[in-house]
């Protein structure tokens, strides 16, 4: 089970996001989802779910953000082990970052991930040899 990609939680908010300011992002988020040969991991599922039925604006009806991520199922999805919780202590330590930003990293490496899209790690740097891409970077200001 390997992946070209990435994708953090962040992209999956927009892609299903409703408001008004992130008409953009969600456009490029489904664009991505769209096209790209991605993965995820577990961890990105649950924020997503978390997020998407309580903590947005205006959240998701919980049946539709549950039909989203059963359509998310159909990609590569890897659940955490033992392995990965070391490599994610280890890159924590080496880069300085969250134990859970560590933890995507790890997950995404484990798929074979080259890129990581997401908004929220440092946009250009390689982690453990994959580049983070934050894809709203280019897109017209509001």
């Amino acid at each position: 089970m390997t992946t070209d990609v990435f994708i953090d939680t962040n992209v999956l908010l927009y892609a299903v996001s409703n408001h008004a300011g992130e008409i953009d992002k969600k456009w490029k988020a489904r664009s991505l989802i769209e096209t790209e040969n991605f993965g995820l991991s577990l961890q990105v599922l649950q924020e997503f779910y978390v997020n998407a039925t309580g903590k947005l604006a205006k959240s998701l009806p919980r049946l539709e953000t549950l039909r989203f991520i059963e359509w998310l199922e159909r990609f590569p999805i890897i659940c955490p082990n033992m392995e990965m919780f070391h490599q994610a202590v280890d890159l924590r330590d080496r880069y300085q970052i969250s134990f859970w930003d560590a933890s995507i990293i790890a997950a995404a490496k484990t798929l074979g991930a080259r890129i990581i899209y997401s908004e929220d790690l440092a946009h250009g740097q390689k982690y453990a040899g994959i580049k983070v891409i934050n894809p709203f970077l280019e897109l017209p200001a509001h």
